[in-house]
């Protein structure tokens, strides 16, 4: 079976992707003839995600903290070096430290680090890019990975559910801005895939109910979508590289769900 759109070279820095999400997104773009440029803040997860990637093509890692201003400037200089112009970000986010918490539960720094994460960070990557794509006459496309708890918020989420709610703005204002220079961007609601964050956080639930970690993971994630199963990381890959290619440039600020019909409400 095919993979379909091919991305023929073109140079996409993925964040967060030295496991999880961004790990499989920067495989499945690999696996679509795209160059990557992953990056974690951990020096050793990321040395481990190159070697697993470097089989499927053009790949190279970048250390940053997505906290650090001096590091974000620093990981689209080096991509941008290693890609010879970066084409596309995607971006993912790390899990805020403390969560799944509840409002009540949470301090200052947890509001901070959720803000850096899933505000500042997309906002000042997105800034940095759009002035280097203006300044060089160069089309650009920013993918931004959501959650579809965005729309239907689940209370242990709080601090990203707030914080992350302002990347849909952010994808329609920079189309609608940068559009007519070729500078598009989508933001993408995910439902339940199956990662080790995603088990790690949901092992605190279960633990906290006393219940074993599969028992809770039946009832919250698989119950919830008629598939009864987590999205695969081919259909993923598939919905990115296709608002990555030029046959999504009238979809231009979009707003893309991808949840199994986790999510019940009505997109209109």
């Amino acid at each position: 079976m095919g993979v379909g759109i091919d991305l023929d070279g073109l140079g996409v820095l993925v964040t967060a992707s030295s496991r999880g999400i961004g790990f499989n997104v920067a495989k499945e773009l690999l696996k679509r003839n795209a160059r990557v440029v992953v990056s974690s803040s951990s020096g050793e997860n990321l040395e481990k995600a190159y070697g697993e990637l470097s089989s499927f093509g053009e790949v190279h890692a970048v250390k940053a903290d997505l906290r650090l201003r001096e590091e974000l400037e620093s990981l689209i200089r080096e991509s941008w070096d290693a890609l010879r112009g970066v084409d596309a970000l995607v971006w993912n986010a790390p899990n805020v430290s403390c969560e799944p918490c509840l409002l009540h539960e949470a301090d200052y720094e947890d509001w901070l680090e959720a803000s850096l994460f899933h505000t500042v960070a997309p906002g000042y990557l997105t800034d940095l890019l759009v002035r280097r794509w203006l300044r060089e006459g160069r089309k650009g496309v920013l993918v931004y990975l959501n959650s579809v708890s965005v729309k239907e918020p689940m209370p242990p989420l709080v601090l990203a559910d707030v914080s992350r709610a302002g990347l849909i703005q952010l994808a329609k204002s920079v189309s609608r801005t940068y559009g007519k220079f070729g500078i598009r961007a989508h933001s993408v609601l995910l439902g339940s895939f199956d990662t080790p964050g995603a088990r790690e956080n949901l092992k605190k639930v279960a633990d906290e109910r006393g219940e074993p970690l599969e028992e809770t993971w039946e009832k919250e994630v698989l119950k919830r979508t008629p598939l009864h199963r987590t999205g695969k990381w081919d259909e993923l890959g598939s919905l990115i590289a296709f608002l990555l290619s030029e046959e999504a440039e009238y979809m231009l600020g979009s707003t893309v769900v991808i949840d199994g019909a986790m999510t019940r409400g009505v997109d209109i």
